[in-house]
């Protein structure tokens, strides 16, 4: 009888972002905007799952991005060069009922004394303060559409000046996208950003090889998923997205969410799993032999994509082009297909009509840091975006063929294969983040079922 190995503690807590990083954004920020200008950043609102329950509480990754608050039911207000106070924040006062039914409140004083601000206000405060600190400011840098409810409020605000204007107070004359300028400053990931997501990628990957070594014939999708979630929960992290656990045909859904059925002897199985840590996220995605052996059409085709796995992060370096791993990998799904006869022709007129499409349908990647699907151009008008040091992107390729596929062998039908990792761009090439769960066939055999 096998026994599980024992399980490492969890990890020794990481640094989080210093105090000074925050307002080095702020600055930055500041900057871009220019003089005569006003930004104003709501947090997220608090969120009903049903009845009076409400879902676990997420900052607005903007809002956290420039603040480091936590708290729901807030403002950020920046305002470059105003003597009296560039940063403010409107938040809830202090409030001993209410903190012991929904927790602790930092209140105005820690704002300003624990988080930054130059001056703080009660957030009740905010619509009679605001007016007068958006007055004689030109430009307004705002998110329009992110939080709908506050959009009203932020234009009216403008009108309510613009309806005074005769009275000699001088409204904002442009909104523009704060998002835009934001967005771009957040895709390029720090020192400290890097050292969370890198501890982040860690505990993904040590909740992957938890699943793997858990996983037998006769176990049940869910079971695995809770493998993965106890991983993230005991070293303080959450999950960054519902994770897929996909035995058999459902690896071949891309969005499976179900996870509820028996895991058979002679499957695959696709996790696609990441965790959250302190607002940051990572995205690992690995397939493996139910039963610990791939068989040699599983294997056939797992090697195809690992292959354009390979391919791809080969191609992330500075001076590359955000689509040059796609390219790659869609030249070596391509081939691997053809030599497998379950594509015929040339591989030059396959990919021109996109032909391996019907088995690889997706991009191989996206921006990954606060968000899983972070933010960040992908051109820069008609160009790709050229890859520069601290951005980070995941590289997924994957093939799937359906059940009753026409044209395919039976064989190669119901096998849905993925393999993920989350990559940063450096100097001299790229570092692999989820580098500490293997991919290699015969490293992933030696983990399934505890061996």
């Amino acid at each position: 009888m096998r026994r599980r190995p024992a399980l490492k503690k969890p990890a020794v807590a990481v640094r989080g972002i210093a105090r000074e990083e925050f307002a080095r954004r702020r600055r930055q920020l500041m900057r871009l905007m220019g003089r005569d200008s006003i930004a104003i950043v709501p947090a997220s609102p608090v969120r009903l799952r049903n009845g009076d329950v409400e879902y676990p509480y997420r900052q607005d990754s903007d809002f956290h991005y420039l603040t480091g608050f936590g708290e729901p039911e807030a403002v950020a207000v920046l305002v470059p060069g105003r003597e009296q106070a560039e940063y403010i924040l409107f938040v809830r006062e202090r409030d001993a009922a209410r903190e012991t039914w929904d927790g602790r409140r930092a209140g105005p004083e820690g704002a300003t004394a624990r988080f930054g601000a130059d001056d703080a206000f009660p957030v009740t405060d905010v619509d009679e303060i605001l007016p007068g600190l958006l007055e004689n400011r030109t430009r307004v840098f705002y998110a329009m559409g992110t939080h709908p409810e506050f959009d009203q409020r932020v234009l009216g605000w403008v009108n309510g000046l613009r309806a005074q204007a005769k009275h000699g107070r001088h409204p904002p004359q442009e909104m523009v996208a704060l998002d835009h300028v934001l967005h771009d400053m957040r895709l390029f990931k720090s020192r400290g950003e890097l050292e969370l997501m890198r501890a982040a990628a860690g505990i993904a990957a040590r909740a992957h090889l938890r699943a793997m070594r858990f996983c037998r014939p006769g176990r049940n999708e869910y079971e695995l998923m809770a493998e993965i979630l106890h991983e993230f929960h005991r070293n303080r992290a959450d999950a960054s997205y519902h994770p897929i656990v996909g035995g058999g045909a459902n690896a071949c859904i891309l969005h499976y969410r179900e996870n509820d059925q028996v895991l058979e002897d002679g499957d695959l199985v696709l996790i696609d799993a990441g965790c959250e840590l302190q607002c940051y996220a990572s995205d690992i995605t690995r397939t493996f032999p139910v039963n610990g052996r791939f068989t040699p059409e599983q294997r056939a085709l797992y090697e195809v994509v690992l292959d354009a796995n390979r391919a791809a992060t080969a191609c992330v370096k500075p001076g590359n082009h955000w689509n040059d791993p796609h390219e790659a990998a869609v030249r070596t799904i391509t081939q691997g297909l053809v030599k497998l006869g379950l594509l015929r022709g040339r591989v030059k007129t396959l990919i021109k009509t996109e032909a391996y499409r019907r088995f690889y349908m997706h991009r191989t990647g996206h921006w990954l840091g606060m968000d899983v699907h972070d933010v960040g151009d992908y051109r820069i008008g008609e160009a790709w975006r050229v890859l520069e040091p601290g951005m980070v992107l995941t590289i997924e390729p994957g093939i799937y063929i359906a059940p009753g596929a026409r044209g395919v062998p039976r064989r190669f039908q119901g096998i849905g294969i993925r393999i993920e990792d989350d990559v940063a761009v450096t100097r001299e090439g790229c570092e692999v983040l989820t580098a500490g769960v293997p991919h290699a066939p015969e490293e992933i055999e030696s983990l399934v079922g505890g061996s």
